[in-house]
């Protein structure tokens, strides 16, 4: 049975209620096939013009004034991703990076009960949360229970429960795995962590803009960053939230001075705020945190529901358009294939995965690659267009076909995240 066809690619660009949000991002090029807006979010029109205003105006004319109302936004940009996080207002403050975030509540959950003497981790997951929860082990002496991934269909999450006892601190896990884009079930995590008196740590960063969330019902802390799904831009901050009824006992490790009550008091001693504004540190990036304002926006603006309806959607017809044009050509297909088990992007294996990578590129067509051998297809549910996925399927195809990945000196690796 043949593939979707272009005409079925365009017909679907037409339909349904988010037809019309791949127009509101900025597009240089109209013929290139942007395949990798899991790594980085096409830049919203919207983000560009807010961007200029805040130049021109607020920091040009307005200068200092400016803080009246640059001091908020933290919690302002939470406040707009709270529903997409299916949290409440006052939840969530967006600063610094994932990194930052989840190492200070790493720390600030293993003082909770400092008698718990393990974390569970998975042992393959993204390098900075691997690298946090060993830094913490190591700081704190503590020991570290590694559970494995899978190729495709990412961590066990029973292997995860199971890993779990009164000795466990906190169950430290991406929602969404990296690599092959498979959605963890959180529900065993959590009533294991429950049971031990364990908390749950998500961080989301492949998982906000693309699933509906659930937080509370989900875990007790979680992270994810901005500028993938949620269009935020190059190094836009991260996320933090915490449950409410835990978040005034956490204490970040890191006290900085806009996390102080009071702050323009200048006290002696630090005494941090009511709420996730605990957490933050020195003084906020700016143009960082409105350009995230505006990505967010667009995001609650299209609702969760349909925005995962339309990621679906793209999800399944980049894997029929695979198993039509790329499997007979020796790629295997390395994400879950039932659609309600991705997230926002497929992972193919092949051998020659970074050469063609590499042939791509040069033939108008921007995936992602991971060494040593997937190539990785990131579908913006409001920026990838369906015609732009089949285009992009066709050109890998015809290189592949053609033998260009062979060709000519291997230039540099794409280094994407």
């Amino acid at each position: 049975m043949a593939g979707p066809s272009r005409a079925e690619a365009i017909a679907l660009d037409a339909a349904g209620p988010l037809a019309g949000f791949p127009a509101r991002f900025v597009v240089a090029d109209a013929a290139l096939a942007y395949l990798d807006g899991h790594s980085l979010g096409r830049l919203p029109i919207a983000a560009a013009e807010r961007l200029r205003r805040v130049v021109d105006d607020e920091w040009g004319c307005a200068l200092v004034r400016s803080w009246e109302h640059w001091i908020d936004l933290p919690g302002v940009v939470g406040d707009t991703l709270a529903p997409l996080l299916g949290v409440g207002a006052g939840e969530v403050i967006v600063a610094d990076s994932v990194t930052a975030n989840l190492h200070r509540l790493v720390h600030a959950a293993c003082d909770l009960d400092p008698g718990r003497r393990a974390l569970v981790a998975v042992a393959d997951d993204f390098p900075t949360d691997r690298y946090v929860v060993a830094g913490v082990a190591r700081d704190r002496g503590l020991d570290v229970r590694w559970v494995p991934g899978r190729p495709v269909d990412g961590p066990d999450p029973e292997a995860l429960a199971a890993a779990v006892d009164g000795d466990v601190a906190v169950v430290v896990a991406s929602l969404v795995d990296f690599r092959s884009a498979a959605v963890l079930d959180p529900a065993p995590v959590l009533a294991a962590a429950r049971a031990a008196g364990a908390l749950v740590l998500w961080d989301c960063s492949h998982a906000a803009g693309v699933l509906p969330l659930e937080l509370g019902a989900i875990g007790d802390l979680a992270v994810g960053c901005t500028y993938k799904h949620l269009h935020g831009g190059p190094g836009a901050p991260a996320w933090l939230w915490a449950r409410p009824d835990l978040v005034d006992r956490l204490r970040s490790p890191v006290a900085g001075w806009f996390a102080q009550r009071d702050q323009f008091a200048m006290g002696a001693e630090h005494d941090p705020l009511p709420g996730p504004r605990r957490f933050l540190a020195g003084t906020p990036g700016v143009l960082g945190l409105v350009a995230a304002h505006e990505g967010a926006r667009l995001v609650a603006a299209a609702g969760p529901g349909p925005v995962r309806d339309r990621s679906l959607a793209l999800g399944t017809f980049a894997l029929a358009l695979a198993d039509d044009r790329l499997v007979p050509l020796g790629f295997a297909v390395a994400s879950p294939r039932h659609a309600e088990h991705r997230g926002g992007h497929l992972a193919l294996s092949h051998p020659d995965a970074l050469a063609v990578g590499r042939a791509a590129r040069a033939a108008g067509v921007v995936p992602d690659v991971r060494p040593p051998d997937l190539l990785r297809l990131g579908l913006s549910p409001l920026a990838t267009r369906f015609v732009e996925v089949w285009d992009g399927v066709d050109r890998i195809a015809a290189l592949v076909t053609a033998g260009r990945h062979r060709q000519g000196t291997p230039g540099p690796s794409p280094r994407l995240t």
